[in-house]
């Protein structure tokens, strides 16, 4: 796959929604810097993310990144971890996960299996 022009990226496609406050965009957006190797592979406008925390500083506390990629069904992470930055290093790890999984899926078999035989 080529790579865009433009590429997606953590800070151009992530919307903050409930339970995460507003000035702590920078630093979410600083520990989902490892995400930006996955989203890269896609344009800009075709990636959205939205964060949110429910029952924040609970011990019931949900964290859910969701992402919308290339007009795939969404991807959703959670994590009930009641610290917020283990629960947000755990959702961005989830996320790559599935990113991953799902750009595997669609790569034509044949090059999957050229890959996995040079492995």
């Amino acid at each position: 796959m080529n790579k865009p022009t433009n590429p997606a990226t953590v800070d151009h496609s992530l919307r903050i929604a409930h339970g995460v406050k507003d000035n702590e965009r920078d630093h979410v957006v600083s520990l989902f810097d490892k995400l930006n190797s996955r989203l890269r592979s896609f344009p800009a406008d075709s990636v959205e993310m939205q964060l949110s925390i429910k029952e924040r500083d609970e011990p019931s506390m949900q964290t859910t990144l969701e992402a919308w990629i290339a007009r795939h069904e969404p991807i959703i992470a959670t994590s009930h971890i009641p610290d917020v930055d283990a629960a947000l290093i755990e959702v961005r790890d989830d996320m790559i996960r599935q990113i991953t999984d799902m750009k595997t899926r669609q790569e034509p078999r044949n090059n999957r299996h050229l890959r996995e035989a040079t492995d």
